[in-house]
């Protein structure tokens, strides 16, 4: 299977040095779920763009610093290519940035939160969990960094997973058992390395010092990543195994 992902958000330099960049970490965390996976960065935040769905098996859309209502020149574009995607049934995972561009794109809103912050380790609630999650428990544990959420869901879209901060925090689009497309608002791609280095790095600047003293006790709690990694393969493959038998 050949994953495409489509990068759009840039790691700051001096923690890209260390810990690599979005691309990077997405090979990481899903090669060690199944190694026989292959990738293929498109650099969609320099302006890049897939030619067709076709081009991969499979897409992931990466986390950004920037918001789906900034007017980049290739917002409106991958919203157009993610669309094109779930008509064409190529499977689409959206992460962060991407759960929120993925959910405008198919009918959804997303906006700047009244809440503010959420930051660090935040505790989710299954509120659905279909055959390809069937093991996922009631609760779990994911690194977060976003003040932009999901507002308004999708027409067809199946809540997943919830939190008090995020009330939209993973979705399922289309039927949840074999949904086109999947999307969950906090990474389970960052390490903890990388978790506190980024948070350290923009307290005072992209966020309240006080937000960043709050997260902090927590960062080094146990996260689900590993088992949301086990899923976001198992919604791949069995994706690529539907396609195969259509």
């Amino acid at each position: 299977m050949r994953i495409g992902i489509l990068e759009t958000g840039e790691v700051a330099e001096d923690l890209r040095a260390r810990h690599g960049d979005y691309p990077a970490m997405f090979r990481e965390l899903l090669s060690a779920v199944d190694p026989a996976l292959e990738f293929a960065t498109i650099r969609v935040v320099a302006g890049e763009m897939p030619a067709a769905p076709s081009q991969a098996d499979a897409w992931i859309v990466t986390g950004s610093r920037h918001g789906v209502y900034d007017g980049l020149p290739w917002i409106e574009p991958l919203k157009a290519f993610l669309r094109d995607c779930v008509a064409s049934r190529v499977p689409v995972v959206g992460i962060c940035f991407g759960h929120q561009i993925l959910a405008e794109a198919l009918g959804g809103r997303a906006a700047k939160s009244d809440r503010g912050w959420g930051l660090g380790v935040q505790d989710y609630a299954f509120v659905a969990r279909p055959g390809w999650m069937a093991d996922a428990p009631a609760h779990f544990a994911m690194r977060a960094v976003h003040q932009d959420q999901v507002t308004t869901l999708p027409p067809g879209a199946t809540l997943l997973a919830t939190s008090p901060f995020c009330e939209y925090a993973a979705l399922a689009y289309g039927d949840p058992e074999a949904p086109d497309a999947i999307s969950l608002q906090p990474h389970p791609e960052f390490g903890p390395e990388f978790m506190s280095e980024l948070l350290a790095l923009r307290a005072g600047r992209g966020f309240p010092m006080a937000d960043y003293e709050a997260a902090k006790p927590g960062l080094d709690r146990p996260v689900a990543s590993a088992d949301w990694a086990r899923w976001i393969v198992a919604y791949l493959r069995e994706a690529e195994a539907g396609r195969a038998a259509a």
